[in-house]
């Protein structure tokens, strides 16, 4: 495989694995070095990338469990999960103070779910993912990706609910 060819099959799906280390780690830096860390990997096995039937897949499954890892390790006490923060610059400013603020409630609560159910809200509501792609990459069964999935929305929409409705009767 050439340069070419592995930067034209890698190229696509380069942001969904930052995106996903970005949400699974503390700061930009972590997940770029994360990113970085898979496509070396990617790049020292691309021989072999050619055998699997997608890449993107197999792709993010790398990311995830060198995330998990990382998460895991001594060195990484501190990490813990956060989201990037997208603004529309055509907004109200209160518009804009209020998307955000929900925003960082949406990802308060998602740092109280459990390690899976952010994968998978990541891999399905951010990223787009299908959910026999999310089973694969997670090895589960797809209808445990969407039970997994059904909770996790389930417990973000109570919470944003009580906190909005807090304090009216």
């Amino acid at each position: 495989m050439t340069q070419t060819d592995f930067v034209k099959l890698v190229l696509p799906f380069k942001d969904k694995v930052y995106r996903l280390a970005r949400r699974l780690l503390v700061s930009k830096e972590e997940a770029e070095d994360a990113t970085q860390e898979i496509l070396i990997k990617l790049w020292n096995n691309k021989e072999k990338i050619e055998d699997y039937k997608n890449v993107e897949a197999f792709s993010m499954t790398m990311t995830k469990n060198l995330c998990l890892d990382r998460l895991k390790s001594k060195q990484a006490q501190n990490l813990k999960i956060v989201h990037s923060n997208y603004q529309d610059h055509n907004l109200s400013l209160q518009k804009q103070v209020e998307l955000n603020d929900s925003v960082d409630w949406v990802s308060k609560i998602m740092e109280e779910l459990p390690e899976q159910q952010k994968i998978i809200v990541q891999l399905r509501d951010i990223e787009d993912y299908e959910f026999d792609e999310i089973a694969k990459v997670l090895e589960m069964n797809e209808t445990a990706v969407r039970v997994a999935l059904s909770r996790a929305r389930k417990t973000i929409r109570e919470k944003l609910t009580k906190k909005h409705s807090y304090g009216i009767k």
